[in-house]
């Protein structure tokens, strides 16, 4: 016989969210980071001149991979 708790004070409600939350940001986080560098290894796969068309120099790669994040 399996028996289920459902009476959780307000106060274990709020824990078990926050931890939740916390996973949940864990995994965004990754996600985000593990896309980024996907983009960044495709591109250092490029020739120069691949990247000089699309207007990129291999300094300039991590710069326009993060280009949301960080201003120049």
């Amino acid at each position: 016989m399996a028996h289920t708790i459902t009476d959780f004070s307000p106060e274990i409600r709020q824990r078990i969210d926050a931890a939740f939350a916390r996973i949940g940001q864990g995994l965004n986080a990754y996600v985000e980071t593990r896309a980024r560098r996907d983009r960044i290894e495709a591109l250092e796969a490029k020739s120069d001149e691949e990247l000089a068309r699309m207007g990129l120099t291999r300094d300039g790669i991590i710069a326009h991979v993060f280009r949301d994040m960080i201003w120049m």
